[in-house]
C-alpha cells in the first residue's frame, strides 16, 4: 500500500522534523542525527525532577508529540518499532537530569528495557540520580510472565509529570508511578493489521472477524472473534476487563490505535459506556490517538482507579496539545424542540393490503442496499443504498403509527417520517415528492397524476430534470406510463435507468463532481433503485 514517505530510512528524522518546526509548545532536538533522535523541552531548566520515555516509533503522537510543560521533559525515538541505542537515551538523561533526579518511564519489551536499563546504569556512574519504572499494563496474555507495556502508560506519563511539575521530588514521583502502573490495565482490538514503513502488509486477520488483545507493534492478539457491529466489539474488550474493575469508578483512556476514524472512535465510547463495566467508567481521556499503531483499524481501553489526587493530576493542564484532557462522564442532556417544530402525526389507522404493500416495497429498497452502494460509489460516497435501506427499515418499524386506511393522508405521513429518518438530499427530495403528491390527492387528484404532482415539485425544488443522471431519469417515465400498468412502467423504469449508464456526464446530485470516466458503463444508483421498485411492482400478482 502506497504512503506518504519517502525513504524508509529517513521516516522517523523527517517526522521530527515536522513535530519540531510546528509544535505549539517549546521543543528543541539533541545534535547527533541520525542515531540520537531525541527530543527534549526547550523551556527545561534541570530544576525539578525530569521525565523521560521513549521507544520504537510509529507510536504517534506518543512519545514525542507529549513533550512539554506537565508530562515529559524529553522523548527518545528509535526506528519504526525498534528501540532506541542505549547511546541515544543516555544522551537524553544527560540533557535534561538536574539535581532533582530523573525518572525513566519505559514500556515492558525487552529492547526498551535492556537499553534504557543500561543507559540508567550509565548516568548513574556519572553521579546522577535515575530512577526507572517499567510499565506492563496489557492484559491480553494473561500467562504471559512480562505484560507488555501499551496505552496505560499514557497514564504513568500525566500523573507522574503533574507531580513533578508540582516540585514533588524523585521518590514521591517514582512511588506515584509505580502505583499507576499496578493499577493501569488495557487491552485492544482490531479489525486490521498495521502497514510498516516499507514492508508489505501482512493480512492475517479474516473479512468478518477481528483481532482481540494484539500489541502496539501488530503482533499477533489473544485470539481471533467474530466481528458484528461495535456493540460486540466493545462487549469482548469490556469482558476482558471485567475481572479488573470490581467496584471502584475507574478512569477510561479510549485510545485511537491509528486508522479508527473520529466517527468510529465516538461509537466506540458510547458503547463503552453502555457495557458492562460502563457503569464504573466515571471519567474518560479521549477518545483520541494517543499511543498508536501506525495505520492499525483498531482501538483500546486503558482503565485505572483514580482517586481524587490522580484525578487532580488528570485534569491539571498541560503544554503538549496531543493530550485531549480528562472529561468526566455525566448524562445526555436532552433539550426539546422549538414550538413548531415537533411533527404533528395524523391518527393511524391500519389496512392490511395498503401494511403488506408498502412492506414489501421496503423489503425491496433493503435487498438491494449492497447493490446500489456499489453503483454510489462509482459517482458519490457508496451510501445510497444504505440511505434507502436505512429509510424503509424506519417507516416498517412505523406501520403501528401510520394512516393505513387514509391514502391522502398516508402519502404526508411518509413524506414526514422520510423527512426525519432518511438522510442526504434524497431524502429532502423523496420527502418533498410524497408531501407534495399528498397535498395532490387531498385536492381531488387520482393517485398517478398526484404523483405526477409530486415529481413536479421534487424537480422544481430539486433542479433535476430527465437526462441529468438522477432518480428522476426512471421516475418520470415510470410515472407517465403508469396508466398502462405496471408492466409498462418497469419497463420505462428500466429503460430510464439503464439509460443513465450511458450518459457522459451528470448535470445534477453529487455526481456532477465526479469525472464523467468514473460513470461511465455504470447506472445512477437512484435510477437504479426507482427501477427495481418498479419492476418488484410489476412481479406481484
Amino acid at each position: 500500500m502506497a504512503q506518504f514517505i519517502n525513504k524508509r530510512e529517513d521516516v522517523v528524522i523527517e517526522a521530527v522534523e515536522g513535530l519540531l518546526a510546528t509544535s505549539a509548545v517549546p521543543l528543541a532536538r539533541l545534535d547527533g542525527y541520525p542515531h540520537i533522535r531525541v527530543v527534549v523541552r526547550a523551556d527545561w531548566d534541570r530544576s525539578k525532577v525530569a521525565l523521560v520515555s521513549g521507544g520504537g516509533s510509529g507510536h504517534e503522537p506518543a512519545h514525542a508529540g507529549f513533550v512539554g510543560a506537565g508530562m515529559l521533559t524529553a522523548a527518545v525515538c528509535g526506528d519504526v518499532f525498534a528501540s532506541p541505542s542505549v547511546d541515544a537515551v543516555l544522551a537524553g538523561i544527560l540533557a535534561v537530569t538536574g539535581p532533582a533526579g530523573c525518572l525513566l518511564i519505559v514500556k515492558n519489551y525487552t529492547g526498551d528495557r535492556l537499553n534504557f536499563g543500561l543507559a540508567a546504569e550509565r548516568a548513574r556512574a556519572f553521579g546522577l540520580n535515575v530512577n526507572i519504572v517499567i510499565v506492563d499494563d496489557d492484559i491480553a496474555l494473561p500467562d504471559l510472565p512480562q505484560a507488555r507495556g501499551v496505552a496505560g502508560t499514557l497514564f504513568v506519563h500525566k500523573i507522574a509529570g503533574a507531580l513533578a511539575e508540582n516540585g514533588a521530588d524523585l521518590d514521591t514521583v517514582t512511588a506515584a508511578a509505580r502505583r499507576v502502573i499496578s493499577g493501569t490495565r488495557s487491552i485492544g482490538m482490531s479489525l486490521d493489521t498495521c502497514t510498516v514503513p516499507g514492508s508489505p502488509k501482512e493480512d492475517r486477520i479474516p473479512k468478518g472477524m477481528a483481532e482481540l488483545g494484539l500489541g502496539i507493534h501488530g503482533e499477533a492478539g489473544v485470539e481471533q472473534v467474530h466481528y458484528s457491529g461495535a456493540q460486540s466489539a466493545m462487549a469482548a474488550v469490556a469482558g476482558k476487563l471485567k475481572a479488573a474493575v470490581g467496584e471502584r469508578n475507574h478512569v477510561a483512556l479510549i485510545n485511537n490505535l491509528g486508522g479508527t476514524s473520529i466517527l468510529e472512535m465516538s461509537v466506540l465510547t458510547h458503547e463503552l459506556i453502555r457495557s458492562e463495566i460502563g457503569s464504573h467508567v466515571s471519567h474518560v481521556v479521549g477518545p483520541a490517538a494517543m499511543m498508536t499503531s501506525l495505520d492499525m483499524r483498531g482501538f483500546s481501553i486503558s482503565l485505572y482507579p483514580a482517586d481524587d489526587e490522580d484525578l487532580a493530576c488528570l485534569a491539571m493542564p498541560v503544554g503538549p496539545s496531543a493530550w485531549p484532557g480528562l472529561a468526566t462522564v455525566d448524562p445526555v442532556r436532552v433539550m426539546g424542540l422549538s414550538d413548531g417544530l415537533t411533527p404533528i402525526m395524523p391518527l393511524p389507522s391500519n389496512h392490511k393490503p395498503t401494511r403488506d404493500f408498502l412492506v414489501d416495497c421496503c423489503e425491496v429498497m433493503i435487498a438491494a442496499e449492497q447493490t446500489l452502494n456499489a453503483l454510489d460509489a462509482k459517482s458519490g460516497d457508496g451510501d445510497t443504498g444504505s440511505t434507502l435501506a436505512g429509510a424503509a427499515r424506519a417507516l416498517i418499524s412505523a406501520m403501528d403509527r401510520l394512516p393505513l386506511s387514509d391514502h391522502t393522508q398516508l402519502l404526508r405521513a411518509i413524506g414526514l417520517e422520510l423527512s426525519q429518518t432518511m438522510g442526504g438530499s434524497s431524502g429532502v427530495l423523496l420527502a418533498i415528492f410524497f408531501a407534495a403528491a399528498g397535498d395532490g390527492a387531498s385536492s381531488g387528484l387520482p393517485i398517478r397524476e398526484a404523483l405526477k404532482a409530486g415529481l413536479g415539485r421534487m424537480q422544481e425544488i430539486g433542479g433535476a430534470k430527465v437526462g441529468d443522471r438522477t432518480m428522476v431519469d426512471a421516475l418520470a417515465p415510470a410515472l407517465d406510463s403508469l396508466n398502462d400498468g405496471f408492466s409498462q412502467a418497469a419497463s420505462a423504469a428500466r429503460k430510464g435507468a439503464d439509460g443513465t449508464a450511458g450518459m457522459s456526464r451528470a448535470k445534477a446530485g453529487r455526481a456532477a463532481y465526479v469525472n464523467a470516466r468514473q460513470l461511465e458503463g455504470n447506472n445512477d444508483p437512484g435510477a437504479e433503485a426507482v427501477a427495481r421498485l418498479f419492476e418488484f411492482l410489476a412481479s406481484r400478482k
